[in-house]
């Protein structure tokens, strides 16, 4: 064999290792990603199992706003419809979810103000568990959705990078979406002590 040719092929089995090698790489990030949607779907399922117990616990002590009840139902309902795979995610599809959380996270947040207004119903232990509990979850959803979105980040830069891109394409990684923050979320709250 000529001198050139084992150049030659040798600098093929070369660009043949690095390609698996990146290959792999992506498909390592993208398991990653997928770890931590299901971490993701925990914590708002957790949120979600929560939600019956509160309802049944404000039900139980005070003669409720029933339309503060049913939203939250409703919205809790809503939100458990919208199933989304891993494989999905992209910006319109976590969009969709996450459109679906929120009008669950400020249907919650209407039960909490409401239940300020019963004194037996905030005095009660289950109700006072159940919120601290729930405050938890939200907690965890944070920190949850700020390692997907980290995760995200290391996965879509190892897909869009030149010459990683070319191996993405031809190997049908996509990038994902990202959490965003809530719309409106970026104004100042009003804060009205005078009702």
């Amino acid at each position: 064999m000529s001198k050139g040719l084992l150049i030659g092929l040798g600098v093929a089995a070369l660009l043949l290792f690095w390609g698996i090698g990146v290959r792999n790489g992506m498909a390592t990030e993208n398991q990653e990603v997928e770890a931590s949607w299901a971490k993701v779907q925990t914590a708002y399922q957790r949120r979600a199992d929560l939600i019956p117990t509160l309802v049944n616990t404000v039900k139980g002590v005070a003669n409720f706003e029933k339309q503060t009840l049913t939203d939250v139902i409703n919205a809790r309902s809503g939100a458990t419809q919208i199933k989304l795979d891993a494989k999905d995610l992209t910006p319109e599809n976590m969009k969709k979810y996450q459109e679906a959380q929120s009008q669950l996270s400020g249907s919650l947040s209407r039960l909490m103000v409401v239940a300020e207004k019963y004194p037996e119903l905030k005095a009660t232990e289950n109700f006072s568990e159940l919120q601290s509990q729930l405050e938890g979850t939200e907690n965890r959803i944070k920190e949850e959705r700020d390692r997907f979105n980290d995760t995200v980040k290391g996965y879509n830069n190892k897909i869009v990078t030149f010459p990683n891109s070319l191996i993405a394409s031809f190997s049908g990684f996509t990038t994902k979406g990202y959490f965003e923050a809530d719309a409106g979320a970026s104004k100042m709250p009003t804060v009205d002590f005078g009702k």
